[in-house]
């Protein structure tokens, strides 16, 4: 009981903090309106300092919960935003060549830094009408069809993949299961195992079960700093152990799935830094910053023979959940 009090407490005053930060904010619009002579500017200047520095805190000291909320943030970059940051010449290829083209997933060829590459990612939508439009980015057998043609082209032509994922999971409706879900997810497991091309997979938003797995087997996984990656949503797991979803704050502190947490149990290569505020905030300076990181992993994949890719690969998820009592050793 205690510790839920405290943890209502805690939520309570990041709440409130956050609406100081907004107050402030909104004072720094209105002096910037109105000011005219330099002691203003100078007055303007100091407090938007302070506010830059209350909000590099707040996001500094966010717990599990508040991360997920921020990674769930419907302003994110998603992956055609961060495609037109950071690529030229990008041809989008429809469908699955069986059933339908998914809008849940983009899929497509493009150059990056005059490189050619390939490029799969889930895309949402901002308002409801994309959201229903690119069904809230979860992904039916159809879309990992799709991405798996697209990896397959990068493979027949020696394109890197890189991949961007943010879903809250695979698309869990009856028609979904009726065309093979599991299966059209198993089998991307398989394929992007064996795919002979370097494979750069970054978690944007949130990573939610096997509908985010499905395109997320690489050499490279980074995942940026308020994005989550977990074998299920905390509302999901709260539902189960607790009957509560209520609970669901307490379940993302248990389950481990903030960026810190996954780089230290080996699940994340590499964490991506936001904007002070989170990439929601701006866009371009977020897709500088995964820019970086991105050039310096191709650069050294792509120096890699196949074979040592495909060892290095295999082995990097063979050691993912192993864990040993040294008490008995």
């Amino acid at each position: 009981m205690r510790t839920k009090e405290k943890e209502k407490e805690k939520g309570k005053q990041q709440a409130e903090r956050q609406k100081v930060i907004e107050h402030l904010e909104k004072d720094v619009e209105e002096l910037r309106r109105l000011s005219g002579d330099g002691n203003e500017e100078a007055e303007l200047e100091r407090i938007r300092r302070q506010v830059a520095e209350l909000r590099r805190e707040f996001y500094t000291h966010l717990g599990p919960w508040q991360r997920a909320q921020i990674a769930r943030h419907q302003q994110r970059p998603y992956t055609l935003d961060y495609v037109n940051y950071l690529f030229t010449d990008f041809m989008e290829l429809h469908g699955d060549r069986g059933f339908a083209d998914d809008k849940a997933i983009v899929a497509g060829l493009a150059k990056y830094h005059g490189r050619p590459v390939a490029i799969v990612g889930h895309q949402k939508g901002r308002d409801t009408k994309q959201r229903l439009a690119r069904n809230f980015g979860q992904p039916k057998p159809e879309g990992y069809r799709k991405a798996l043609r697209v990896m397959q082209l990068a493979a027949k032509f020696g394109r890197p993949l890189l991949s961007f994922v943010d879903t809250q999971g695979a698309y869990p409706g009856i028609d979904a299961e009726e065309r093979g879900q599991g299966e059209a997810i198993a089998r991307n497991l398989r394929e992007m195992a064996r795919l002979a091309v370097p494979i750069i997979v970054t978690v944007t938003g949130e990573g939610g079960s096997g509908g985010a797995l499905a395109i997320a087997v690489g050499d490279k996984v980074n995942i940026l700093e308020n994005s989550f990656y977990s074998v299920i949503s905390p509302e999901g797991c709260a539902s189960i152990v607790w009957r509560d979803a209520s609970k669901a704050e307490t379940a993302a502190a248990a389950m481990k799935i903030t960026a810190k947490d996954l780089r230290e149990l080996g699940i994340v290569d590499e964490i991506v830094p936001e904007p002070d505020g989170g990439a929601h905030t701006d866009h371009e300076a977020a897709a500088r910053l995964l820019d970086e990181v991105l050039d310096r992993q191709l650069m050294t994949l792509m120096n890699q023979p196949p074979r040592e890719l495909l060892e290095a690969r295999y082995e990097k998820f063979r050691r993912m959940g192993q864990f040993f009592d040294l008490a008995n050793t």
